[in-house]
């Protein structure tokens, strides 16, 4: 079974864990294993870009998806499930791939929409990135 399970999620995007954190803490529960819900908070992508922000603005992000996170997963993961929080920063497959890791899952959950299709020819999904470079097994949920 997955002892060990990593759940992605968005924290702007309700639908990213709507399904897929039941799931998740299910998995959790029948093994009797741990989960580790991950949120990342984008990097800007540019240098350019993050001139037009505050000088604090990454700093207070991170902390507002922390608290954001933990009160998520406080309200969401009954107590008899063993999980943890985590907020990442940079690029969202980047970030989840260095997590899966660090924290060697068994499982990785995360949820994906269909996206707009011109989007998706010409960068993908960020479940797609993950599935295709993953060294653990990946259910993708469908949100």
């Amino acid at each position: 079974m997955f002892k060990n399970i990593l759940l992605t999620i968005d924290l702007t995007a309700e639908a990213s864990w709507k399904k897929a954190l039941p799931q998740a803490v299910e998995l959790a529960r029948a093994s009797k294993g741990s989960l580790h819900v991950v949120s990342v908070v984008p990097d800007y992508g540019s240098p350019m870009v993050s001139g037009y922000f505050p000088a604090d603005f990454e700093a207070a992000s991170l902390k507002e998806a922390d608290k954001r996170l933990k009160a998520l997963v406080a309200e969401h993961v009954p107590a008899d499930v063993n999980a943890d929080a985590h907020i990442l920063y940079g690029a969202v497959h980047e970030q989840v791939l260095a997590t899966i890791d660090k924290v060697k899952p068994d499982l990785v959950v995360m949820a994906s929409h269909q996206p707009n299709k011109l989007r998706e020819f010409f960068v993908g999904t960020q479940a797609d990135r993950v599935v295709r470079h993953s060294p653990v097994s990946v259910l993708v949920v469908r949100a």
